[in-house]
């Protein structure tokens, strides 16, 4: 009875100071406030990525951020595979083909540009680090072929055991840190000393970010319905969703093969379990336990 009670006292103590602890460690692990969650399509167990929302994130990338950020791991025909931004095969074609590549050496041993081909990459902004950085105060841009899996933050310790339950599980915190990061661009607080050449930016770790606001309300115009309206609205929360998900898509092109093959092991172990539990239940059938089909000297040697 004494370890029991020792064995309660513990259990609630360890509950008390995940309640009262959680707020404070995931206001300090990040710097500030933790990004909003936001209902995306490919979330949990079932979750599909939204074609026209990736087309629409590429436009934002494309006509936006791929002033200054590379994707030096996508190939333009990745654009064109199914789970994807899914464009046609000739809408990518003639997409490489505004690109100039650099390739070579031709015969005469010197490097030539030429127009892009879907095989390729999508060519840097700029050509080394050591010039991004120089056209970007001092540090050059990330990477956006994997940012939305490289970004992340604490959720505090109870929404990570809830993250951690069946069928619940939460892996957009990348997403969710692109789409705050846009719409968190606000005027610092009257005892907030900002930096010259820095920004304001409420969910960015330590509020201050070089990089200006990077688009605003109607920057990039999205295609029309029939009533030659805006599809979406074309603001930045619209645009933060959009581009977030397509950087979530570029991190991880084969998100929905892998979720349709995580569906089909487990429905084999399901079905791969009763089966096991039915010959169990077939072999030790016999009475008090004895093996079905087995004589009984047989089985008390067994």
């Amino acid at each position: 009875m004494a370890m029991t009670r020792v064995l309660s006292t513990t259990l609630a103590a360890t509950v008390a100071a995940l309640l009262l602890g959680a707020p404070a460690r995931a206001e300090d692990a990040h710097g500030g406030p933790i990004p909003p969650r936001v209902k995306w399509s490919f979330a949990g167990m079932f979750g599909r990525f939204d074609e026209a929302q990736l087309q629409r994130g590429f436009q934002v990338y494309k006509e936006v951020c791929a002033a200054c950020h590379s994707m030096k791991l996508v190939s333009f025909r990745n654009l064109a595979q199914e789970g994807g931004p899914h464009f046609s095969a000739s809408q990518v074609k003639a997409l490489a083909a505004t690109y100039q590549v650099k390739d070579g050496p031709n015969d005469a041993g010197e490097m030539f540009e030429r127009p892009g081909r879907p095989a390729d990459t999508f060519p840097p902004p700029f050509p080394n680090d050591q010039a991004a950085a120089a056209a970007n105060g001092g540090k050059a841009p990330p990477d956006f072929s994997v940012i939305a899996k490289a970004r992340t933050f604490s959720r505090g310790n109870l929404t990570f055991l809830y993250d951690w339950l069946p069928f619940v599980g939460y892996s957009e915190q990348g997403p969710d840190y692109i789409h705050g990061l846009l719409n968190g661009y606000k005027e610092a607080p009257k005892d907030f000393q900002v930096p010259d050449g820095g920004h304001y930016n409420l969910y960015y770790p330590g509020h201050i970010i070089a990089m200006p606001p990077p688009i605003s309300d109607g920057q990039v115009t999205y295609p029309k319905n029939d009533k030659d309206q805006p599809v979406v609205p074309e603001t930045v929360e619209q645009y933060g969703k959009d581009v977030a998900a397509f950087l979530m898509w570029s991190a991880e092109p084969h998100m929905m093969e892998r979720k349709a093959l995580g569906f089909r092991v487990i429905l084999f172990l399901l079905v791969m379990s009763g089966l096991l539990y039915y010959v169990k239940k077939k072999v030790w059938a016999g009475a008090g336990g004895e093996v079905h089909g087995l004589q009984p000297e047989l089985h008390k040697a067994w």
